[in-house]
C-alpha cells in the first residue's frame, strides 16, 4: 500500500479540492441570495448552511446505521465506488440549482443544497480515512494536513472564481444557473476520472456493533469537529456582511471577496506548513526550513491570486505578518498534533477576541487571520480521534463526519443573536457580539487539544 499509495494521493488531493471549492461556494452564495430575498431574516438566509451541512449529518446517520448490521458498507463496495458514488450524488445537486433560479423561491435552493451536502458526505466518510490508513500511521496527521491544504487551495479559489462569476460576470438568475451547470459538468468529469483510474483497496473489516462508542477520544472528537466546523463554517459566512458593516471597513462585496479568499487561503497556507511541521522523523532545520519556504510561496501565491483586480502588496502585505505568526506557534507546537490543536484553537480564541471588541482594519486582519489557526485543526482532530480505532475506524469515520453537522447549526444560531442583538442602530453591535459562539467552540477545541484527544489505556 505505501508503495503505490502515491497516485491515490494525487486522485484524492483533487477530490479535497472539489468539495473545498464547492463548500465555500456557499459563502458568495449566500450574499447574492440575500440580495434576492431581502426580506428574510438572517437566521433564515443562513439555513443555507443548516440544508447543506444537516445532509452530512443525515448522511453520516443513515451509513453508522447500516453499518450495525455487521457489514461495512465501504468495505463491501469499495471505496472506489463510495467515491464515484459521492462524485455522481453531489453533481445532481449542483444541477438543481438550474430549475431553481426559473422561481422566486428559497425551498428549491435549499433541496439543491441538500442533495449535494448528501454526495459530499459519501466522499467524506470514504476520503478522510483513506488518507490517513494508505501509509504510516505515524504521518498521518501530516497526510491529511497534505490533501487539506489542497481543500483550502479549492476554498482560497472560490470567492475569487465565484464571486466573479456571481456578482460580475453574471447577473440575476444567470448569476447561479451558469456556474452551477459548469460546476455539474466538472463533477461528473472527475467521477470519470476516478473511474479509470486504478484505486488500491485497504483490506476490508468487518463493522462492529456500536463499538466505536468504547473510545473515549472518538466521543470528545465528534463534539469537536462539531464545534470546529461550526465556527469555520459561521465566520466564512458572515465574513463579507461582517466587511460591509461602517463599524469595521463599509466595503463592497466586489472587494470583500478578496478578503474571504484570504481567510481561506491562511487555512490553505498553515496545511501546507503543517504538513511539514506535523511530519514526525524529520530533523528540526528540515522542517523549518520547508516551513519558512512554504511560508513565503503560500504569500506570495495568495498575493498573485488576489492580483488581477487591483488588490496587490499594499493590500495584501499584514498576511504576511499573520503567516509568520502562525510559523511562530508552530515551532512552539512542534511536531505534536495534539499541541498544536490546543495552541492553534487558543490563538483562534484571542483573535475573536479582537473581532469582538475592534473595529477597523485592526477587526478585518484579526478575522481574516482567523483562517491561518483554523487550517490544522480539522486534521488534528480527526487523526487523533481515530487513532488506535482499528477495526471501528470507519464507523469512527461515519460518526465524526456526522458531526460535521456543526456548520447547518451554529452559524443560524450566530444569525438568532445577530437579529435579537441587531435591531436599527444597534446592527453592528449585534454582529461583533455574535462572534462570541464562535469563541465558545474554540475554547473546547482548546481544551480537546490539551486533554480531550488522550487515548485511554485500554483502548
Amino acid at each position: 500500500m505505501e508503495r503505490n499509495g502515491a497516485m491515490p494521493m494525487v486522485v484524492l488531493t483533487t477530490l479535497f479540492f472539489m468539495w473545498g471549492f464547492m463548500t465555500v461556494m456557499n459563502d458568495v452564495l449566500i450574499p447574492h441570495l440575500r440580495g434576492v430575498f431581502p426580506e428574510m431574516p438572517w437566521w433564515q438566509t443562513l439555513s443555507v448552511n443548516l440544508c447543506f451541512f444537516g445532509a452530512y449529518f443525515v448522511g453520516s446517520l443513515a451509513y453508522y446505521l447500516r453499518s450495525l448490521g455487521g457489514v461495512d458498507p465501504i468495505a463491501r463496495f469499495g471505496y472506489k465506488r463510495a467515491v464515484v458514488a459521492g462524485l455522481l450524488v453531489s453533481a445532481v445537486g449542483t444541477a438543481l440549482f438550474v430549475p431553481a433560479t426559473y422561481g422566486h423561491a428559497f425551498g428549491p435552493y435549499l433541496l439543491a443544497l441538500f442533495v449535494l451536502g448528501l454526495g459530499f458526505t459519501l466522499l467524506q466518510i470514504a476520503a478522510n480515512p483513506f488518507v490517513a490508513i494508505i501509509g504510516d500511521p505515524a504521518g498521518a496527521s501530516s497526510r491529511l494536513n497534505l490533501a487539506q491544504a489542497f481543500n483550502s487551495l479549492g476554498t482560497t479559489l472560490a470567492p475569487l472564481i465565484g464571486g466573479t462569476l456571481i456578482f460580475s460576470v453574471f447577473k440575476g438568475a444567470d448569476a447561479v444557473r451558469w456556474p452551477y451547470a459548469a460546476f455539474t459538468g466538472l463533477l461528473l468529469l472527475q467521477a470519470a476520472l476516478v473511474l479509470v483510474t486504478r484505486l488500491p483497496e485497504p483490506p476490508p473489516s468487518v463493522a462492529a456493533r456500536s463499538r466505536a462508542w468504547r473510545h473515549p477520544q472518538l466521543r470528545w472528537g465528534m463534539v469537536a469537529i462539531f464545534c470546529y466546523v461550526g465556527a469555520e463554517v459561521a465566520i466564512g459566512s458572515l465574513l463579507i456582511n461582517f466587511l460591509k458593516l461602517p463599524s469595521v471597513m463599509a466595503m463592497p462585496e466586489e472587494s470583500a471577496k478578496h478578503y474571504l479568499s484570504l481567510y481561506w487561503g491562511g487555512a490553505m497556507a498553515g496545511r501546507f506548513m503543517g504538513a511539514v511541521a506535523l511530519a514526525k522523523g524529520t530533523s528540526r532545520m528540515k522542517r523549518y526550513g520547508g516551513m519558512l519556504l512554504l511560508a513565503g510561496a503560500m504569500f506570495a501565491l495568495l498575493a498573485a491570486l488576489n492580483s488581477s483586480t487591483g488588490f496587490g502588496l499594499r493590500h495584501a502585505w499584514p498576511m504576511a505578518v499573520l503567516i509568520g505568526a502562525n510559523f511562530l506557534v508552530f515551532i512552539l507546537a512542534g511536531p505534536d498534533p495534539s499541541r498544536a490543536l490546543g495552541l492553534f484553537a487558543v490563538a483562534a480564541m484571542v483573535l475573536l477576541g479582537a473581532v469582538i471588541g475592534m473595529q477597523g482594519a485592526w477587526a478585518m486582519w484579526a478575522i481574516v487571520a482567523i483562517g491561518l489557526f483554523n487550517s490544522i485543526l480539522w486534521s488534528n482532530i480527526f487523526t487523533q480521534a481515530i487513532q488506535g480505532l482499528g477495526d471501528d475506524t470507519a464507523q469512527g469515520s461515519s460518526l465524526l463526519v456526522m458531526m460535521i453537522v456543526g456548520g447547518a447549526l451554529v452559524p443560524p444560531l450566530q444569525g438568532l443573536i445577530i437579529d435579537l442583538l441587531g435591531a436599527e442602530s444597534r446592527a453592528a453591535l449585534g454582529f461583533h457580539i455574535s462572534f462570541i459562539l464562535p469563541l465558545l467552540c474554540y475554547a473546547f477545541l482548546a481544551w480537546y487539544g490539551f486533554k480531550g484527544s488522550e487515548r485511554a489505556p485500554s483502548a
